[in-house]
């Protein structure tokens, strides 16, 4: 079998260093996004339009906002849908309605065209690292015929099942993830307000039953003003956890401990944080607190 010829549609926060991981393995990469210039600063080979990369890809790898974006890029008039061809494999790394891919997955399948939604967890760092974990639903011999394609941004792929489950198992991961910063959050700001010591706090709750991914590797830098910028911003977290209660409601289970993340990233984009690295949603708890800050830089 040729090499594949690999196409990335999106080339942002988390397409643009996924991108850069295949260029540095070797494989050359026809890129495709709407702010000029990405393709070039990540070592890929630019592509004019949405139809030039989808045509001349066997592996195409979308990296997106939200399911509105993926299906605008995907359905409409001269999307990705309209230039496939049989034998090729889309692979969708975003996070999107579980729902939506189910659909697309379905589209794509009457042309002969495998649709793999892949799931990401790790961030920005992981994916500079090529440590990514993915979460993949699709069919075992599409997921196979990937192996090479993956294996530069990727430590550890899960299969989870047929489609949408790869998307619905990263919606139920990033609500913990929400869950357990916007907890980790507020406790801290308490722990602030209350004269403890940041570090002694944080190997307390390392050491006792508080413990989670916020207070292992998030927190301990932020409490040092190092709020670990690229990563997710609160209203991409803010739009997981509507996912998260959406996909819950389709499945028929109550949604109790939304409430929480929900407001706290809410408040987080009131206060001017929208944009900002959801690591901030402590700065909008400090500000509700009376303007509490973990650190003591002024810069930060």
């Amino acid at each position: 079998m040729s090499t594949p010829r690999i196409g990335v549609i999106g080339l942002g926060n988390m397409g643009g260093r996924i991108t850069r991981r295949i260029v540095d393995s070797g494989q050359p990469v026809l890129g495709f996004d709407t702010v000029a210039g990405r393709a070039d600063a990540v070592g890929a080979k630019a592509a004019a339009s949405v139809a030039e990369v989808t045509e001349h890809s066997d592996h195409l790898l979308l990296s997106l906002p939200d399911s509105n974006v993926i299906e605008k890029v995907v359905l409409g008039e001269d999307g990705v849908l309209a230039h496939c061809h049989e034998g090729q494999i889309v692979v969708d790394l975003s996070t999107a309605a579980p729902a939506s891919t189910v659909k697309l997955h379905a589209a794509f399948a009457e042309r002969g065209v495998e649709f793999v939604d892949a799931g990401i967890s790790g961030g920005a760092a992981a994916a500079e690292k090529g440590t990514l974990t993915l979460m993949v639903g699709g069919s075992a011999d599409a997921l196979a015929q990937l192996e090479k394609t993956l294996e530069p941004f990727s430590a550890k792929v899960f299969a989870m099942g047929g489609s949408g489950a790869g998307h619905t198992t990263k919606v139920l991961n990033n609500f913990l993830n929400a869950v357990s910063l916007a907890a980790t959050a507020e406790v801290l700001v308490a722990g602030r307000k209350a004269g403890l010591d940041m570090h002694q706090l944080l190997d307390v709750f390392n050491a006792s039953t508080g413990i989670n991914f916020a207070t292992l590797n998030r927190f301990p830098h932020i409490v040092d003003g190092d709020y670990l910028e690229g990563g997710l911003t609160s209203t991409l977290m803010m739009k997981d956890v509507v996912l998260y209660v959406n996909r819950l409601r389709e499945l028929g289970v109550p949604t109790l401990n939304a409430s929480g993340p929900m407001a706290s990233f809410a408040l987080a984009q009131s206060l001017g944080y929208a944009d900002q690295i959801s690591n901030r949603v402590v700065d909008a708890i400090g500000d509700a607190a009376g303007g509490v800050r973990l650190h003591d830089k002024e810069d930060a």
